[in-house]
């Protein structure tokens, strides 16, 4: 792969990774409008659904799997979107027990070690990258980039972020710091599955359709079950601006890219140019207020961290 074309995927990831947290503050006011996090979480995904099946029919793609499909390929590629729910909901889980720096970095940290797992052993089918010493370096920086990024200010301001729940001081972290880390491996693992299921398919977009539309399925149920129904009222629509209906469309394009840039430079680099968009909108979601968001401004150890990233990210794509 030329140079140049390397700089236009890893260009990608950072974009559709610095959408997630567009995407999260949309969600938050979304969720404020409908009162429960898993009824937004659900809207969400159907409008994400219905935005990727529209991209289908733009681009002449059959809607329908092949009737095969099913009976020859593993069972495991029709599991990316319960993986998407089950890390949806475990970060909703976590942040009352975690606070909302932990339940940044564990995910984080899981993420990076089953995506280099993924490309060492060639688990769902993915392209071999041996986990050699130097590409192992690059993790760590990544992961001391992240944790520069998003925790050292929080630590500098007397663990400010220990007092968002009474949960922080009276429960023991390490169960919710372990189900942090996996929720992060299963989300590393739909990257390393939707992909594949876009190689099977030759469609990306058809691949992050069937994950959306399996995830949309999932919620519905939930939500069912423990809602027993969804009301809206015509307050939502004219108390909140119209754009808390988005964030369904920025999902879709961030499982969409992901499907697409996994099986062409590797689950790895995928999951850490993703991270390095996420942690980089996160900061810029901070600094400007965007979308409803307070204000956080942003201090120049985070910089650093997006920089030390970058560092990490040009060992594993050069080694």
């Amino acid at each position: 792969m030329k140079g140049g074309e390397m700089m236009y995927l890893l260009a990608m990831g950072l974009l559709i990774g610095i959408g997630a947290p567009l995407q999260t503050a949309i969600n938050s006011q979304l969720r404020k409008a409908v009162s429960s996090s898993l009824v937004s979480s659900m809207i969400s995904f159907s409008i994400g659904t219905i935005f990727l099946t529209l991209i289908l029919l733009i681009l002449r793609q059959d809607l329908l799997i092949p009737a095969n499909l099913i009976r020859v390929q593993p069972w495991w590629i029709w599991l990316g979107g319960f993986l998407g729910v089950i890390y949806l909901t475990g970060n909703i889980i976590l942040f009352p027990y975690l606070g909302s720096v932990q339940t940044v970095i564990m995910p984080v940290v899981g993420q990076l070690i089953m995506s280099m797992l993924i490309d060492n052993f060639g688990w769902f089918e993915a392209t071999k990258h041996p986990l050699t010493l130097i590409r192992l370096i690059g993790a760590l920086l990544v992961a001391i980039g992240v944790i520069m990024a998003v925790a050292i200010k929080s630590w500098l301001d007397q663990h400010k972020n220990q007092l968002d729940s009474p949960a922080l001081k009276s429960t023991k972290k390490l169960p919710w710091q372990l189900l942090g880390i996996g929720t992060g491996m299963l989300s590393a693992m739909q990257t390393a599955i939707n992909g594949h299921l876009g190689v099977i398919l030759h469609s990306a977009p058809k691949a992050a359709l069937i994950s959306f539309l399996i995830g949309t399925m999932t919620l519905w149920l939930i939500v069912w079950v423990k809602e027993h129904r969804v009301h809206l009222n015509q307050q939502i629509i004219s108390n909140y601006p119209w754009w808390i209906w988005l964030g369904g469309i920025l999902g879709a394009l961030f499982v969409l890219g992901n499907a697409y840039l996994a099986p062409v430079i590797g689950t790895g680099l995928t999951v850490v140019a993703v991270l390095i968009g996420m942690i980089s909108g996160s900061l810029l979601v901070d600094q400007f207020g965007w979308l409803r968001a307070p204000k956080i401004p942003v201090v120049p150890v985070q910089l650093l961290g997006i920089i030390v990233m970058l560092l990490g990210v040009g060992l594993i794509k050069l080694f």
